[in-house]
């Protein structure tokens, strides 16, 4: 009989789902919120997990990312299952390394077959590993199936690099020989314009993984890397990852997303400086710096203006007037270079 571990905060969905799973003869544990649903996992070693995203004490992106780290619980098939359905909750689950993602409400369906389909999946990864062991094979890259394993494959045949604030990564025109994930701090990616004005092209935070220009191609560095904080990044060399891609159709498709969701963040970023007023541009920049900084806008966002002014696209001297007038209307609160966001809704209304 296949054990189930379904960690849900909804008692009334938590204990239908179970007794529906229940009746399919299969054994069920439940746990009502995420850092319950660990300890579970840790010690029961369910062979699948159907799990909730939005709990208390321990959302299921943070359930996923202590199991994906721990060697013990990292090959369980996790699926996720909620009411969030935008594109980004999506691939962000995805990106963490689930297996599948069903939204609520669901059928009966819907949910058995996800799980059967992703039991006989494990099924066949295991015999593999299996026969693996069995041969004295120990090439890591052929296990790696999904972009958590392609992290964890990071952090164990990759080189650490620590890198103090201010201090540049790679500069544009290098040669682009390696791609890295960040474990910690954030990154800020850059370059300069015709007439030397400084543009940042995208901001990458703990677990993102950035550097790559090209995956296959010794094409030099497009953007200069700087570390926004101290940051503490890994890095693999192309020829490792080109090792992966040879041998893992599915982690290409993965990264090819990766870089689709990429190019439309840079799209939607040159749209709003082509068209966007100066209070819209300077609104939705610095709720894209909190985001990044501090995910739930609790407290300071410490940034230069200057950076700021580089995202929104406008002149420095632009932005400080703008966020002037935002501290006078209530929306936000300056204290040296720190901003705190005081009406979050307000910001978000300006655009």
């Amino acid at each position: 009989m296949k054990k189930i571990l379904l960690i849900e905060d909804d008692a009334v969905l938590r204990d239908n789902t179970a007794e529906l799973l229940e009746l399919l003869s299969y054994q069920v544990t439940v746990a009502s919120n995420g850092r319950i649903g660990v300890e579970k996992a840790k010690t029961q070693f369910p062979d699948i997990i159907v799990c909730d995203i939005m709990m208390p004490e321990l959302d299921g992106y943070g359930v996923l990312e202590q199991l994906a780290n721990d060697d013990q619980t990292k090959h369980i098939p996790f699926i996720f299952l909620s009411a969030k359905t935008e594109r980004h909750d999506v691939r962000k689950g995805m990106n963490l390394g689930a297996d599948d993602y069903i939204t609520k409400p669901f059928s009966e369906d819907e949910l058995v077959s996800a799980i059967e389909s992703r039991l006989a999946k494990a099924s066949i990864l295991k015999e593999i590993r299996g026969r693996e062991e069995a041969s004295g094979s120990d090439d890591k890259t052929e296990e790696i199936n999904t972009l958590s394993d392609l992290k964890s494959y990071f952090e164990t045949d990759g080189t650490f690099h620590n890198y103090q604030k201010g201090e540049d990564i790679y500069e544009e025109g290098q040669n682009s020989n390696a791609i890295f994930l960040i474990k910690e701090g954030i990154v800020k990616c850059h370059k300069l314009d015709e007439q030397g004005k400084e543009l940042t092209t995208a901001l990458h935070k703990a677990s993102d993984i950035f550097g790559y220009t090209s995956f296959l191609q010794n094409i030099p560095y497009q953007e200069t890397s700087t570390a926004l904080n101290d940051s503490k990044l890994v890095g693999i060399s192309k020829d490792q990852l080109k090792k992966i891609l040879d041998k893992n159709t599915h982690i290409t498709f993965e990264l090819i997303e990766l870089l689709t969701d990429d190019l439309k963040g840079v799209k939607d970023q040159l749209l709003q400086m082509a068209y966007s007023s100066v209070q819209k541009k300077t609104a939705s920049t610095i709720l894209k710096f909190a985001e990044k900084l501090d995910p739930k806008h609790g407290g300071a966002i410490k940034i230069s203006r200057s950076d700021l002014a580089s995202v929104a696209g406008i002149a420095t001297e632009t932005l400080i007037r703008t966020i002037s007038n935002f501290k006078k209307e209530g929306l936000i609160e300056i204290e040296g270079r720190n901003i705190k966001i005081l009406d979050l809704k307000g910001l978000q209304e300006i655009f």
